[in-house]
C-alpha cells in the first residue's frame, strides 16, 4: 500500500517530480526554501551546550566547526518530558519501552542510570502522525539505539495509512515535527524492510531536524539506481523547508561507516538540507552503474556522503567536514543533481578532502553536479 501510493505521489507533486527515475547527468534538484544562507542566521539567546556523548564511538560534530546555530535549528528543551524511559536503571530500558513511547509520541527523554547504555530494538519504532505535533527523542548523550544489524530503528511517514493520515495532504503537511538529539544509532538495516532506503531512519513528510547525533555501521540496500541513506533517507519535507543536521557525525573513523547503494551518510528525493558542524567521513556508496543503471550494472554508487536528487532544493554546509568517503560512480563527497536545472550548493568554513573513486565532477572535485549549478564556496578546502 505505502509503495503504491508513493507512486501516485510521485507523479503528481512538483517536490518529488524528480524521484520518479532520472539520469544522474540529467538529474533534479531544486530552489527549496530555506536552503541556501540558512547557515547565515544567528539564533536567539544562548546556546546550551550539549551533552559529551559517553560510550564507545568517534564524538558528535566537527570539533572544528563554528558556524552558528539559527534558533530553530538548536536543540529542544526537554526538561518537562511526556514520557521517561526507565526508572533509573539499565534493566527498564527495554526495547519494547522504547518502541511505545515512541508511538505514544510527545517529548521522550531515557533514565537508564549514569552509564552509557544501547538498547538493541526487536522492532521498528515507528512514529504515529496523530501523537505530535511536536516529537523529541533525547539521548542525553548516553543512549545507543541498536537495529543489531536486521532492522531500521526509527521510521515516519505521513503518507502510510498505518501510521494514521492527519490531513488531506500527506505530502506536504507541517506535523509531525520531529526532533532526534543527543543519540546514537548503530546497526540499522533497511534492506529487508523495503527498497526506499534509510537503515537508521526513514523520515517522509513533515519536518526532521537532528542535532548532536552519531551515526555508525547503519545500512541500507547496497545496489539500486535511486534509493540510499544508511544513516538517513529523507523525503517530501514541508514545504521544501530545510531538514537541518547539526553537530552530528556520520561514520567518523575507520570501523564505523554507514553503507549503502547511494548517499553513504544521508539521501533525499526533493529536500533541501542545512549541514552545521557536522562529520561525514568512513561512508560508502556501493552500489554500481549510477541512475538510470548502466546496462548489465545494479546502479548506484553515488553520493560517498550525501546524495541529493529532486527538484526545488538545495545544500547548505558550513562547519562541517567530509572525508574518506568513497563511491564507485558519482559523487565521491557530494552528488547533487537536478531535473530542472535549478538549486545551489552553498559550502561555507567546511573541509572535503581525500574522498575516494567516482567520476563527473566538473566544478569542483569530489562533487557532482551540473556544470550550471551554482556553487558558492567561502573560506572552505576543496581539494
Amino acid at each position: 500500500m505505502r509503495r503504491s501510493l508513493e507512486l501516485v505521489l510521485c507523479l503528481s507533486m512538483a517536490t518529488v517530480i524528480g524521484a520518479c527515475g532520472d539520469d544522474p547527468h540529467e538529474g533534479d534538484g531544486g530552489t527549496g526554501a530555506g536552503g541556501a544562507g540558512a547557515t547565515s542566521s544567528s539564533g536567539t539567546g544562548a546556546t546550551p551546550e550539549p551533552p559529551v556523548h559517553e560510550g564507545g564511538g568517534p564524538a558528535a560534530g566537527n570539533p572544528d566547526g563554528g558556524c552558528a546555530v539559527p534558533a530553530e535549528a538548536q536543540a529542544v528543551d526537554t526538561s518537562s518530558p511526556t514520557t521517561v524511559i526507565g526508572d533509573g536503571t539499565p534493566e527498564s530500558c527495554t526495547s519494547e519501552a522504547v518502541v511505545s513511547a515512541v508511538a505514544a509520541g510527545g517529548i521522550i527523554t531515557f533514565d537508564c542510570g549514569p552509564e552509557p547504555i544501547t538498547i538493541t530494538l526487536q522492532e521498528t519504532a515507528k512514529i504515529f502522525n496523530d501523537t505530535g505535533p511536536e516529537i523529541v527523542i533525547d539521548g542525553g548523550g548516553l543512549v545507543t539505539l541498536s537495529g543489531g544489524g536486521q532492522r531500521r530503528i526509527l521510521y515516519m511517514n505521513t503518507c502510510d495509512e498505518a501510521q494514521v493520515w492527519t490531513t488531506p495532504n500527506c505530502d506536504n503537511q507541517d506535523h509531525p515535527r520531529l526532533t532526534i538529539q543527543n543519540l546514537t544509532f548503530l546497526g540499522g538495516n533497511s534492506t529487508n524492510d523495503d527498497d526506499e532506503g534509510g537503515g537508521a531512519i526513514f523520515a517522509q513528510g513533515g519536518r526532521l531536524k537532528v542535532v548532536n547525533s552519531r551515526f555508525f555501521n547503519n545500512a541500507c540496500d547496497p545496489t539500486g539506481p535511486d534509493l540510499g541513506g544508511a544513516g538517513i533517507r529523507a523525503l517530501m519535507q514541508y514545504n521544501g523547508l530545510p531538514l537541518y543536521v547539526v553537530n552530528s557525525t556520520f561514520g567518523g573513523a575507520e570501523g564505523y561507516g554507514n553503507e549503502c547503494a547511494n548517499g553513504g551518510g544521508i539521501s533525499s528525493i526533493g529536500v533541501s538540507w542545512t549541514v552545521i558542524n557536522s562529520l561525514f567521513s568512513h561512508n560508502r556508496a556501493l552500489g554500481n552503474g549510477g541512475n538510470p543503471a548502466m546496462a548489465g550494472t545494479p546502479g548506484g554508487g553515488s553520493g560517498g556522503a550525501i546524495y541529493n536528487d529532486g527538484d526545488t532544493m538545495t545544500l547548505t554546509i558550513c562547519g562541517t567536514r567530509i572525508e574518506r568517503n568513497e563511491v564507485n560512480a558519482h559523487g565521491s563527497a557530494i552528488f547533487f543533481v537536478s531535473n530542472d536545472h535549478t538549486g545551489d550548493i552553498v559550502i561555507d568554513r567546511s573541509v572535503i578532502t581525500n574522498n575516494i573513486g567516482g567520476s563527473w565532477y566538473p566544478t569542483y572535485p569530489q562533487i557532482s553536479n551540473h556544470d550550471d549549478t551554482p556553487i558558492k564556496v567561502t573560506d572552505s578546502t576543496i581539494e
